[in-house]
């Protein structure tokens, strides 16, 4: 799962490992102080890669090690007035970010189904 670390991204951690799920994490650092992946210690409870979507190596390394079989790929930068302030990141994170994803889930076999969820703007 990317962008575990944010508000959607820890619920829906919490709901995984309570239903049995094996949850890998990938995301940055949690965005806010406090943080609901803090409060919560999600990071106890699952595999938690603190990583750049935009990276597209390091997110490849991550697939070929974990394999898995369901992708759930929340990692955006949804903060519109930031949109403003830094157009490139947001575009590179929301755009180039999930391409990242779906050519790593397409490179991984394993890989039986994608989720997207996008609740982000791009300037």
């Amino acid at each position: 799962m990317t962008g575990c670390s944010g508000f959607k991204g820890s619920w829906l951690s919490i709901w995984l490992t309570t239903l049995g799920a094996k949850v890998v994490g990938y995301a940055l650092k949690p965005p806010s102080e406090p943080a609901m992946f803090r409060t919560c210690s999600i990071d106890k409870h699952i595999i938690s890669i603190e990583d750049d979507v935009r990276d597209e190596a390091a997110l490849m390394a991550a697939f070929r090690t974990y394999k898995p079989d369901i992708v759930f790929h929340l990692a955006a930068q949804p903060l519109v007035r930031y949109s403003y302030l830094e157009p490139k990141e947001t575009f590179e994170t929301n755009v180039m970010g999930t391409v990242n994803v779906l050519e790593a889930a397409r490179s991984t076999e394993t890989v039986q189904s994608i989720v997207v969820i996008r609740a982000c703007f791009i300037p």
